[in-house]
């Protein structure tokens, strides 16, 4: 089927498109000027080594193209595998790798690896791991020496990379754990002529929500494919020699773990019965420890199908488990007090228990947590560590020193605060490696570093502290200046007093500067601007007030010569969250001194097209975390009206001609504003849930299922209010969204519902794309596509008509 003509299009610029149009068009391209912005070159990925000596710069590619998209896929058990080299499908690629010294050596040392593009680092003590995809065969494993930057290859292996790790260094940092594809294995199983039999599922009568999971299994055939390419054979690789040694039997890892003397292993491994409702992570598996000849040691679970679990709650049983960093093997994992379900009310949510090698005895209890466990962090020191909790129904959070010499109650809280608190955020321990590779909060003579975004009501200043554990009390080290945006990458003393930082300002990209007790510092990277026509935009933040008193903000951008006193078009764009209190949702977000960059299919394009940009638009939701939701439009319209009352009192834009966009979430909002309000003559909603009804159990942060709460599902479906929308909506959605909820579905029926209530709308459908797009095609596309429909419906609608009123 040929591409039909489009006579009142013009295929190379953004000007008028058609009002109705069925059928597949040619990829388009938007102006040159954003196509120069678009395809500007992007600084490296930088990462430092865990010695803190040397840099990886990385060079990565900017987009893939479709035809990168479009290879061989298999969806499978919420997995996307590329068939042709048993890796997942399409890697965040690089083109080189340069090997920079902190200190010492004047020179860049450039990795070369014969024309391979590179998927992934690993550090060890002395090397580099790189697994590089020949494209149609097999992903390799590649050694690089950090003194001579010379990589060589180790034959004979092809990795896994489906499920699990492919690749780790073991705690002698001269051995190397591979999940390689079995030598023995025979071809892909064939897709049967005709089936078997009918695909069958059944309840045994219990409760069993399930969210929306996506790419799942649909039949027998499909658990053949998943069990043959996600199969690895686990090997142990010297590094030095090349040498491979057979680890343990073939089998689907999810995990494999070598406890930090290096002797013994946690060993996660998956099997059937698969299911057609849940994704592979939910799969039955056996957990156990091994030891270096794969002998078992101790059974720690064997889990059948998870698909019981609560909404927002946790398995049963046994989960979590790891082992203690210092050295030696001690085993640590939770156990649920609540049956995993927040719901029940008890006095104590999570208990913690650990069990010594040789894993004979009884496991010891060391603590119970009052609300559900949310993380820990190990310290350099022995037996020290911060573990956090959290309170679902206050949206609080709270941190507490515990030693594991100490068994017993918790004590203070250390750190305690909402979750939405951006201003009174501690900050996040900077860590190191241990000699035997694990990773550890630095304690310096009983004091942590914490580094955080320093959120201010007038925009973050990063920081970092020393904080002291016995008495609470902090000191600054180090505050990003009011003209900058610095932070704080890492420590390179145990004090603080050396460290890395990032700094930017408006006309300065990023680039690490190494200071020393808050000095000036020393530039190590000297990364120029790749879009000096991007300096002219303007970036300011402003608050303002919603109606119900709500302190909001958002940060406005301007286009390159903004001639002052000009009323411009403008393009709102934001993203709801939900707060418990006013107080934290009024919270500024951001800086005004960030470097300024534009890439991808971002809605800060619009600049260079002469709109100006809410961007970051608040849109807070705020209430009980059981019945926010019940107020949820009124709040997004309140807010709209105030962001758009705000910046036309500042006299930079028309709001006569205001669009909304969004992206997930935010596209439901954009539906919603749309359908709910006449504030906007346009909208653009990219890959958005609309219909509710589709996501009956839960979604975003709402917690009652379609059944406690249908008039809600309803009333907060856009689906549900299609003859509503009166302004041009623009839909943009992958073909291939495997995000939970937002199946491409729901813009395929919303657009159905508004077209045949008479609304004006436009569905692109992107092939080969997820829930975010990144052919290099696709966003040159949805850009030319955002920038022809907000052209016509905005930057050139004629004035409203007045309403009508009801005697006319």
């Amino acid at each position: 089927m040929g591409v039909p003509k489009l006579p009142a299009i013009l295929l190379a610029g953004c000007v008028l498109m058609l009002n109705t149009l069925d059928g597949q068009i040619a990829y388009q391209k938007p102006p040159g000027e954003i196509l120069d912005v678009l395809n500007a070159p992007l600084p490296p990925m930088i990462s430092v080594s865990p010695r803190k000596d040397v840099l990886l710069l990385m060079d990565r590619v900017s987009y893939p193209s479709i035809a990168e998209l479009a290879r061989p896929m298999k969806r499978l058990a919420g997995l996307r595998i590329d068939p042709l080299n048993n890796a997942r499908h399409t890697p965040t690629v690089y083109t080189g790798i340069t090997i920079r010294h902190i200190e010492g050596a004047p020179q860049d040392r450039v990795v070369a690896f014969s024309g391979h593009t590179v998927d992934a680092a690993s550090w060890s003590h002395f090397a580099v791991t790189l697994h590089l995809p020949a494209r149609l065969l097999h992903v390799e494993l590649w050694v690089a020496d950090m003194r001579t930057a010379k990589a060589r290859l180790v034959p004979g292996i092809a990795l896994n990379e489906t499920v699990g790790v492919s690749m780790q260094w073991l705690p002698d940092g001269e051995t190397l754990l591979v999940l390689s594809v079995p030598k023995d294995r025979p071809a892909p199983p064939a897709e049967p002529a005709s089936p078997s039999g009918p695909t069958v599922q059944q309840s045994d009568g219990s409760a069993a929500p399930v969210r929306t999971y996506q790419d799942l299994l649909e039949n027998s055939h499909d658990e053949d494919l998943f069990e043959f390419y996600t199969t690895s054979q686990p090997v142990l690789v010297d590094a030095t020699s090349a040498k491979v040694t057979p680890f343990l039997s073939q089998g689907i890892y999810s995990e494999i773990t070598a406890s930090p003397d290096g002797n013994h292993f946690v060993v996660e491994r998956i099997h059937r019965p698969f299911s057609f409702l849940m994704p592979y992570f939910r799969f039955p598996l056996t957990a156990e420890v091994v030891d270096r000849q794969g002998r078992r040691e101790y059974l720690i679970t064997e889990d059948p199908l998870q698909d019981k679990i609560p909404i927002e709650g946790v398995k049963t049983g046994r989960r979590s488990y790891t082992w203690l960093p210092w050295g030696g093997a001690t085993l640590i994992w939770l156990e649920a007090l609540d049956g995993g379900d927040p719901r029940t009310k008890v006095p104590h949510r999570d208990k913690v228990l650990v069990l010594d090698q040789p894993f004979r005895a009884e496991p010891s209890e060391f603590l119970k947590v009052e609300q559900r466990f949310a993380g820990i962090t190990w310290m350099e020191t022995n037996g020290l560590a911060l573990l956090r909790d959290y309170d679902r129904d206050r949206r609080w959070t709270r941190a507490f020193l515990v030693d594991l010499a100490k068994p017993g109650t918790l004590g203070e809280p250390v750190f305690s605060r909402n979750i939405r608190d951006r201003y009174n955020d501690e900050g996040t321990p900077l860590r190191k490696m241990l000699p035997n590779g694990y990773s550890a909060a630095i304690h310096h003579e009983g004091q942590l570093l914490l580094s955080g975004r320093g959120a201010t009501s007038k925009g973050d200043r990063p920081f970092l502290d020393r904080f002291d554990l016995a008495s609470g009390k902090k000191q600054r080290l180090f505050e990003s200046g009011e003209d900058v945006f610095e932070y704080v990458v890492t420590s390179l003393t145990g004090d603080g007093s050396r460290y890395i930082t990032s700094r930017e300002s408006p006309s300065v990209p990023p680039n690490l500067i190494v200071k020393e007790s808050g000095g000036p510092g020393r530039a190590i990277t000297g990364f120029r601007d790749p879009t000096p026509q991007l300096r002219g935009i303007a970036k300011q933040i402003v608050k303002y007030e919603r109606s119900d008193g709500t302190q909001l903000s958002f940060t406005l951008y301007l286009p390159p010569n903004y001639k002052q006193g000009t009323r411009l078009p403008a393009v709102v764009w934001a993203y709801p969250l939900e707060f418990s209190d006013p107080a934290t949702a009024g919270q500024v977000t951001g800086s005004e001194q960030r470097f300024t960059s534009i890439r991808s299919y971002s809605h800060l394009f619009f600049l260079l097209a002469g709109y100006a940009v809410l961007d970051d638009t608040a849109m807070p939701v705020v209430g009980p975390p059981e019945s926010a939701n019940d107020t949820f439009i009124k709040q997004i319209v309140g807010s709209a009206e105030a962001a758009i009352a705000k910046a036309a009192e500042m006299g930079v834009i028309d709001p006569d001609r205001v669009a909304v966009g969004g992206h997930s979430y935010g596209a439901f909002m954009t539906a919603n504003l749309l359908a709910h309000s006449r504030l906007f003559r346009a909208g653009i909603a990219r890959s958005g849930a609309y219909n509710r009804t589709l996501t009956p159990f839960g979604f975003q942060a709402e917690r009652r299922t379609y059944w406690e709460a249908p008039e809600i599902y309803f009333r907060l479906s856009p689906f549900s209010a299609a003859q509503q929308i009166k302004d041009p909506l623009l839909l943009i959605h992958g073909e291939a969204d495997n995000n939970s909820g937002t199946f491409p579905i729901q813009s395929e029926r919303l657009y159905q519902a508004v077209r045949g209530n008479g609304g004006l709308v436009r569905l692109v459908m992107l092939p080969h794309e997820s829930h975010g797009y990144r052919a290099q095609e696709t966003i040159e596309h949805v850009l030319w596509e955002s920038l022809a429909w907000l052209d016509k419906y905005v930057k050139n609608a004629p004035p409203r008509e007045p309403a009508k009123t009801e005697q006319e």
